[in-house]
């Protein structure tokens, strides 16, 4: 029987009611896998021993899928459907979780588990493309705004989960029985088990919304696909928009892969000697609700005083609140309310700024194939976060946590010039008076 022959025939747009049953589940494996490659990966080779200058390089590479996902998303549009996709994608992100508990405890594991991480990367950048597109395609324009914050939600509660739970998880399992493969060996395995049961759930549950049915071509041809990339390189300011997309998360690019083996190495080489499960509750937990309040309330601001009002005073919320962590480097407090204030403090300032990088790309996206345009934007949006992790880690090994962080800092110069040169419409962004 085929994935999609769970129900015979295209059914129409679910109801609300229907919705709740798959939307939460949906995007709740859409981030686990993204959270995996970009945070839980940092923090297995750190502590197995790995060296930052390895760690920021070969961990960064895994943005790569997610940069260049648009040159096959028309794949996804072109054979089978959505749903298809969404499930195939979803066993093999659990097999390959799966083989990481085969591997984790081989004396090759470092090369055998960036091989997996690779895959898993690709796996999850196609489930992201299918994933959104079913959600368009299954929704209604209404039913898509209305459900638009809870997809957000159940993505941060999978960060949450990963970065918190799953850290706290493999740091206690560590403790409990003395070896590190062990802690993430199980970190692994029931994280192959939830994937493989997601495929399962979706299988049954997602609906057959007739715009999703099975096709071998939907028309596109390769001049159509052509033509969607060259109308966006055809776009007003197209070079300072590409210059804010890859400089302003400048600084952030490089810290966020720093900061939490800055957190775990000990206090005698500059960092801050935290255990693996302090590290799950202070950057994983109290970090990401930082960030996801953060994120609210840049998006309340922009809504209320509209995005060029806004987007100085976010450039600067992104980037000063970086000098609690040269302060951490130079005092290396070992009080975690402290420690954690430091993390809440930076990444809440990380998420309100964020928001202004988010709307900036929707308007500039907006017109003709603002669908395929966005996916673009989101490749540059990892480009700008891959190039500057992959020389961070051998930057902090040269010049130490504090002088690193301070060139954090001084990162927000880039920043500064590329926002001083943007167009921004004054009405983008600010609700309307009625």
């Amino acid at each position: 029987m085929s994935i999609d022959a769970t129900i015979p025939t295209p059914s129409a747009k679910p109801s609300v009611t229907t919705a709740w049953r798959w939307i939460p589940s949906l995007y709740f494996g859409q981030g686990i896998p993204y959270v995996v490659v970009m945070t839980l990966s940092v923090i297995m080779y750190k502590n197995m021993g790995i060296s930052n200058a390895d760690i920021g390089l070969y961990t960064s590479w895994l943005y790569l899928p997610f940069v260049i996902k648009p040159l096959w998303s028309p794949l996804v549009d072109l054979f089978k459907s959505k749903r298809y996709w969404i499930v195939c994608m979803e066993l093999l992100i659990g097999s390959l979780l799966g083989l990481m508990v085969l591997v984790i405890p081989m004396a090759g594991f470092f090369r055998a588990t960036l091989l997996i991480f690779w895959l898993i990367s690709f796996s999850a950048a196609t489930h992201d493309i299918s994933v959104d597109g079913f959600y368009m395609l299954a929704l209604e324009q209404h039913q898509q705004a209305a459900f638009a914050g809870v997809r957000s939600m159940f993505y941060r509660i999978a960060m949450l989960a990963g970065q918190g739970g799953l850290v706290y998880l493999a740091g206690s399992l560590k403790d409990i029985t003395g070896h590190t493969e062990f802690g993430w060996c199980a970190v692994f395995a029931v994280l192959a088990v939830l994937f493989l049961g997601l495929a399962a759930y979706h299988r049954a549950v997602l609906p057959h919304p007739s715009e999703d049915s099975n096709h071998a071509t939907q028309g596109h041809t390769l001049t159509d696909f052509l033509s969607v990339f060259s109308a966006f390189f055809k776009k007003k300011n197209l070079a300072w928009s590409i210059a804010f997309l890859l400089f302003y998360r400048f600084g952030e690019a490089q810290l966020i892969k720093m900061a939490q083996p800055f957190l775990l190495d000990p206090v005698a080489v500059g960092g801050l000697g935290l255990s693996t499960q302090a590290v799950g509750i202070i950057y994983g937990t109290g970090g990401m609700l930082a960030l996801t309040a953060g994120g609210l309330l840049g998006g309340a601001v922009i809504s209320r005083f509209g995005l060029k009002a806004c987007i100085w005073p976010m450039a600067l919320a992104i980037n000063v609140p970086h000098l609690v962590y040269v302060y951490l480097a130079l005092v290396q407090p070992q009080h975690l309310l402290l420690v954690g204030a430091a993390v809440v403090v930076e990444q809440m300032g990380y998420g309100f700024g964020f928001a202004a990088y988010i709307l900036y790309m929707i308007m500039f996206v907006d017109g003709e194939h603002k669908t395929a345009h966005y996916a673009i934007c989101t490749g540059f949006m990892a480009l700008s976060m891959m190039i500057p992790g992959m020389f961070s880690g051998s930057l902090q090994t040269v010049l130490g946590y504090a002088h690193f962080f301070i060139c954090i800092c001084l990162s927000a110069i880039p920043t500064f010039v590329v926002t001083a040169f943007l167009k921004i419409d004054p009405a983008f962004g600010r609700k309307k008076l009625v």
